[in-house]
């Protein structure tokens, strides 16, 4: 995340100036990284003594470095800058004795002092993520912090600092400070101290706001004509595909639901845009844990003749994620993750343009689209992409594939990409050097595809062994006889697929157990473990296959370890997990999950999927969600 841009910056990784105890403090212009100096996603993490810091050169990187140089402790590893305003303790490296940390709202009666962290809540200039700075000074008037990712400018001759805020002191006895950066919020101060006196008591939202309201958008006279309508725009091919699907102008199976809808309140919209926002960077950082251990990455039955391309894919750090989806329960009980989609595009069309449709159709203006930012925010991520020649989209001849890839075309062509569709293998041709063509004899260099990516570890683990002579994977076969494969696309190194190869680890549910290791203290993650354990049998578990798709294969236990409902599929010879049990909320006689979309690692909206079964599937509907005040919930 790159915060304000500087007027003249210094080159990425140079040092601005130092704050007490010598520590420099970086420029962070990702625009001047050099890539031979730094030519991996690895190389970008920065340590002290084998001891992780952050990633280089952000905020949270220096608060953490100032604090172990200085003070010889550091915080747990957090998602986003602002978290660390919610952290009880730091921990002392030399013993790892755990050391109380509190925090002070601005206007606390405790006023910020030196080795204090100053906390930015995310927004304005410091969107998605916050902000930390270390205090350095605090003066009458004013208080003297160092930073990183903000100002990129070398300081004058003799100054230890990056900035100076204005501090005042309010009749009530209250201290403020204010950050003149357009929309910056300072939540407070965190002191490693063991006085509590005016520390901050942080209360939780009230847990009545989480719960979903079901609605109906017509009724009447007025809604037997509407429910029949055609509403989708039979000459777009997106939308055309779409209703070839489903049968018409309409997101539910069922009749008696086409014009039935959620509303969902502010309160509910920022914890699950929160916990987005927090998860994905959560599972990126669990995704290289795993890929820095072999005995780790061995459980997640990926063939060890990839494990070097993943590494690749990884460490390359033009290859991002364009879009994945986090699933969840939202209830009075919280907001928890069952998994993350990030390999799939089911959900975005109906999301992003068919619901809009829907409300336009139906009059329903209360609110707005859960998925009004989703298609503007697609065509930012592929313009951020780097693609810069024709990219192809892979697809077979399924009718849902039709119309996931057709909905990402228009957001290609809005990004100013030339793309062409790809039906299947059997229009692929080889070129003289080897490279895979379409049926114009165009090489595929770029590729997004609806196949997942566990459609080409099958073909892999089919016709590939672990042989090292067979490391070249697209060079395995007799091209004079043999087609071009999916792996011969997918697994070639020059190849830029999205989403990327490293997200076979991501998307793997055999990563929930690692992440829940790492942050065992998140408030939306499940117990999820690799063996079933005395306190998941206690709290009712979710068996999952590691590598399941599309809610097959899955059995839900209860407390008493009773079978409550489990469907077939064919992920049944796969590992499994095993998740706590947090029951979907049931209104209506439908459980209700949501479905939140990371695009370009943020978020950016969200969906509702519903069934009568306590398993949402692939053929689960979708209904429409409605963002609302609070109030009218």
């Amino acid at each position: 995340m790159k915060h304000p841009p500087s007027d003249h910056p210094a080159p990425f990784g140079a040092v601005l100036g130092a704050g007490p105890g010598g520590v420099a403090v970086h420029s962070s212009d990702y625009d001047t990284v050099d890539r031979n100096e730094l030519p991996t996603r690895q190389a970008f993490r920065s340590y002290v003594d084998g001891v992780y810091m952050g990633q280089k050169w952000q905020c949270v990187e220096l608060a953490r470095r100032w604090m172990y140089l200085n003070r010889g402790y550091i915080f747990d590893d957090i998602a986003m800058a602002y978290d660390i305003f919610n952290l009880r303790h730091v921990r002392r490296i030399g013993d790892g004795a755990l050391l109380p940390l509190h925090s002070f709202r601005n206007g606390s009666a405790r006023p910020p002092e030196p080795g204090a962290l100053m906390i930015w809540n995310e927004g304005g200039a410091f969107e998605i993520t916050g902000h930390v700075a270390v205090v350095t000074e605090v003066l009458g008037d004013r208080v003297r912090i160092i930073e990183q990712n903000v100002e990129d400018r070398m300081w004058p001759e003799g100054q230890g600092w990056s900035r100076e805020l204005p501090l005042t002191r309010a009749a009530d006895g209250g201290f403020r400070v204010d950050c003149p950066l357009s929309g910056a919020e300072i939540l407070g101060w965190v002191i490693e101290t063991g006085d509590p006196a005016h520390a901050e008591t942080i209360a939780d939202p009230d847990p009545s706001l989480f719960a979903l309201v079901p609605c109906e958008a017509a009724v009447g006279a007025k809604a037997e004509a509407a429910l029949h309508a055609t509403w989708l725009d039979a000459a777009d091919p997106a939308e055309a595909a779409f209703m070839r699907m489903m049968g018409g102008s309409r997101l539910a199976t069922d009749d008696a639901n086409l014009h039935r809808y959620f509303r969902i309140g502010e309160t509910a919209w920022r914890e699950i845009r929160r916990a987005t926002n927090e998860l994905h960077r959560m599972f990126l950082h669990a995704t290289n844990q795993v890929l820095e251990n072999d005995a780790l990455l061995q459980r997640f039955n990926i063939p060890p003749v990839l494990w070097p391309r993943i590494h690749q894919s990884w460490n390359n750090r033009r290859n991002q994620a364009i879009a994945g989806r986090f699933d969840f329960a939202v209830t009075e009980n919280g907001v928890k993750l069952y998994e993350y989609n990030i390999d799939s595009a089911s959900c975005l069309m109906e999301s992003g343009l068919v619901q809009a449709r829907w409300a336009d159709h139906f009059g329903c203006t209360e609110g707005r689209c859960s998925g009004r930012d989703l298609h503007e925010d697609l065509v930012d991520a592929w313009r951020e992409s780097g693609v810069d020649d024709v990219l192809h989209i892979l697809l077979d001849h399924d009718l849902e594939e039709t119309y996931h890839a057709l909905y990402m075309k228009t957001a290609l062509e809005a990004a100013g990409i030339e793309c062409r569709m790809v039906r299947g293998v059997g229009g692929l041709q080889w070129d003289d050097e080897g490279w895979v063509c379409d049926a114009d004899g165009e090489r595929i260099r770029w590729v997004w595809k609806t196949w997942a990516w566990e459609t080409a570890l099958d073909q892999i683990r089919d016709e590939l062994t672990d042989d090292q002579t067979e490391l070249a994977l697209h060079h395995t076969i007799d091209r004079t006889v043999h087609s071009p494969r999916i792996v011969d696309i997918l697994l070639r190194e020059e190849v830029m697929v999205f989403e990327p190869l490293w997200t076979l680890i991501t998307s793997n549910k055999a990563l929930l157990p690692v992440l829940k290791s790492m942050y065992p203290n998140s408030r939306y993650l499940l117990d999820t473990q690799y063996e079933l354990t005395d306190e998941l049998r206690q709290s009712g578990y979710v068996v999952k296959p590691i590598v399941g798709r599309r809610g097959e294969n899955i059995a839900v236990y209860n407390r008493s370890e009773n079978l409550i409902g489990e469907t077939g599929g064919r992920f049944d010879d796969r590992d499994q997990i095993y998740q706590e049990l947090f029951r979907l909320p049931k209104i209506g006689g439908m459980n209700v999950q949501i479905g939140t979309f990371a695009i370009g690692g943020s978020f950016s909206g969200a969906c509702t999927r519903v069934d009568a079964s306590p398993i949402i599937k692939a053929e689960s509907d979708v209904w429409p969600l409605r963002v609302v005040p609070d109030e009218e919930l």
